[in-house]
């Protein structure tokens, strides 16, 4: 039977492997993302010759219409980018997901407690009230070009060129939604959110308190006082790692002021690394802040940790166009991102109002 040819096949070709006559060669595992394989294949291969069949082949990874994840190192070059020149998101809390159904659940005036005797019977505590957190999120993009010449210089390097254009369009385009973006396809600014000049406990979860500079468009005759009363209308515990956003033309007017005894309210950092203060607490530039306008909210203080949440997917993917835009190549990079405030209670603004 045949059956029984193969079976006999079989057995003489063990045989020869075991007695030596036979090489075996030996099989590899698949190179997972971030290997040295999986990047060469990415930057050499797709990135400049757009070869999808090698990047397939160590990566496993079908792009259908969506493009490539890109590796690890990649992707770590684009975050510390971001970072270092996106100024919400150097502040602001971000969390990884993994989809974009994230949802987090927060208590308003925290978990009641009380005291009683070793012996004694605990009464029930009050119910927390929970409010749930849902940022809205987006797909953030950017089209960077090239030549295919440049993409065959191999003095060109085109793995940093390609993470410095992405992270810059990315962090042009997040800064200004983190600010003031609508929440439609598109993360929300926290100075989207409701404002009101009740305090923390009068006012509803979401909404921000804001304290009024006692003149329309513009500071009062004392403005220290404003500033000062803005740093505790934040809780203590906020106050602990808060910093003050405002844009340039914001801090040019801010950097002027001065006490009664003439010293100056912002203090530049005397070592290097050490950010500029004001009233003792770091200064943070955000150029999609408002002017000083009527009834503008100009300046921020808060604990951005505690108030501001960013979640992202945790890759950024590319697909590689050399047709649309001929004699360019275009790489569309795109990644998912979402944001909204998280609590209402650490972060505080000044209007430039009467009341």
């Amino acid at each position: 039977m045949d059956y029984e040819v193969k079976a006999g096949s079989l057995e003489e070709s063990f045989a020869e492997i075991e007695a030596g006559t036979v090489p075996v060669l030996a099989v590899e595992r698949p190179v997972l993302s971030g290997g040295n394989a999986a990047r060469s294949a990415f930057v050499d291969g797709y990135l400049r010759r757009g070869a999808e069949l090698e990047l397939k082949a160590v990566s496993g990874v079908v792009p259908a219409d969506g493009g490539y994840a890109v590796p690890r190192e990649i992707d770590e070059a684009v975050d510390a980018t971001l970072k270092s020149i996106s100024p919400i998101r150097s502040i602001a809390n971000i969390v990884q997901v993994g989809s974009a159904g994230y949802r987090k659940l927060v208590t308003s005036g925290g978990v009641a407690s009380g005291w009683a005797a070793e012996d004694a019977v605990r009464p029930d505590t009050d119910t927390p009230v929970f409010n749930e957190i849902v940022p809205s999120f987006g797909d953030l993009y950017a089209k960077p070009s090239a030549t295919q010449a440049m993409l065959d210089d191999v003095q060109f390097d085109v793995e940093a060129w390609l993470a410095g254009e992405i992270a810059t369009e990315f962090a042009k385009a997040e800064g200004t939604a983190f600010v003031n973006g609508t929440g439609v396809n598109q993360p929300k600014g926290f100075l989207q959110s409701p404002v009101a000049a009740t305090v923390d406990t009068v006012r509803g979860f979401g909404t921000l308190q804001y304290v009024p500079t006692g003149t329309l468009g513009a500071f009062s005759a004392s403005p220290q006082d404003k500033l000062v009363e803005l740093v505790h209308t934040l809780r203590a515990p906020y106050r602990q790692g808060a910093a003050w956003v405002m844009n340039s033309a914001t801090l040019a007017a801010i950097r002027k002021f001065k006490t009664i005894d003439g010293a100056f309210l912002w203090q530049a950092g005397l070592v290097a690394g050490q950010p500029d203060t004001l009233l003792g607490y770091p200064v943070v530039e955000a150029e999609d802040m408002p002017d000083i306008a009527n009834n503008s909210l100009s300046v921020a203080f808060g604990n951005f940790k505690a108030g501001y949440l960013i979640a992202e997917r945790t890759e950024t993917r590319i697909l590689r166009d050399p047709y649309s835009n001929k004699p360019y190549v275009q790489f569309y990079a795109t990644k998912r991102l979402g944001g909204c405030v998280s609590n209402s209670e650490s972060i505080k603004l000044l209007k430039f109002s009467a009341a």
